[in-house]
């Protein structure tokens, strides 16, 4: 695809592109809570900022929020300003670690974890509206199937299930599969398992959940890898940096870095799947201009 020049937004840093190319957009779920999903989605993001990319992490959990914690920031604004109408989705993009872009949510505002699905759709189209030269948007979503959550993986072409070695969690990832499986149609899942004591615990976990998902689903999802428990994950918790910077030969950052070259090999949609999703524009003129390429 033919790129256009670009130049440089100077309110967020960010570039803006005369014609944006596709993006890859990557939801990290699992269903129950506790799994360390939210710390997953920041160090793949950080991570792959590290590989050059150009990336944005969308907070997803709306009602209780931590992406910013995590890393320490205070933002201004959050969703809660766009969804009042307050602000408008560029506005509430605030800085991360490296190049790293984030779109912070609310926390501690009832109405937030309770939104319509008219509501969680206004904020999917909201980024059609950004005209920046992104690579990635990582979505952190909240614990749980709520409407939310369900809206937010099916407007992702990818998504990564966490779990850890604790009956509920398995029990929980296997019932998200099933309704999106079911009830939406979705057979593409990428289980990562997360504070594993072994190479082979996390691979056992996986087997766990795919045996399950291939006998009563029809579903085989990929093994995208295991992520150690390690005392220095706690450590830059407490530290509010992601571990794959405060600590980048710790196992867990090794193990992070790892799947999210993984994560940058998958390949980039050419055309939208024919429901709600992110930057669906610029789907649709990839399509296109795949199209008028094609002799």
């Amino acid at each position: 695809m033919l790129m256009h020049e670009a130049n440089v937004d100077q309110a967020t840093g960010l570039r803006r592109m005369g014609s944006p190319r596709p993006v890859k957009v990557v939801a990290v779920s699992g269903g129950k809570g506790g799994v360390g999903k939210t710390n997953v989605s920041v160090n793949l993001a950080v991570a792959l900022d590290g590989l050059g990319r150009k990336v944005m992490l969308l907070d997803a959990d709306f009602g209780l929020a931590n992406v910013d914690v995590l890393l320490g920031l205070s933002p201004e604004y959050d969703l809660s300003h766009l969804i009042n109408g307050e602000r408008n989705l560029e506005e509430i993009i605030v800085d991360g670690p490296g190049e790293l872009r984030i779109i912070p949510a609310s926390s501690g505002i009832g109405r937030m974890a309770s939104l319509s699905p008219a509501e969680h759709a206004g904020v999917i189209r909201a980024f059609s509206e950004l005209s920046y030269d992104l690579d990635v948007l990582i979505v952190d979503t909240a614990a749980g199937i709520s409407e939310g959550v369900v809206s937010f993986c099916r407007a992702s072409q990818e998504v990564i299930v966490v779990v850890c070695d604790e009956p509920a969690s398995i029990t929980d990832a296997y019932a998200f599969m099933k309704v999106m499986n079911r009830e939406y149609g979705m057979d593409r899942f990428h289980v990562l398992a997360n504070m594993a004591h072994s190479v082979r615990e996390g691979h056992e976990l996986y087997l766990k959940l795919s045996r399950a998902a291939e006998r009563f689903l029809d579903v085989t999802p990929t093994y995208l890898g295991a992520i150690p428990h390690d005392e220095r994950l706690r450590k830059a918790v407490q530290k509010q940096q992601a571990v794959v910077t405060a600590y980048p030969s710790s196992p867990s950052a090794l193990a992070l870095k790892k799947i999210a070259r993984s994560v940058d090999e998958w390949p980039l949609p050419r055309q939208p799947g024919g429901q709600l999703e992110f930057f669906v524009e610029r789907l649709i003129e990839a399509e296109r201009e795949y199209v008028e390429e094609m002799p």
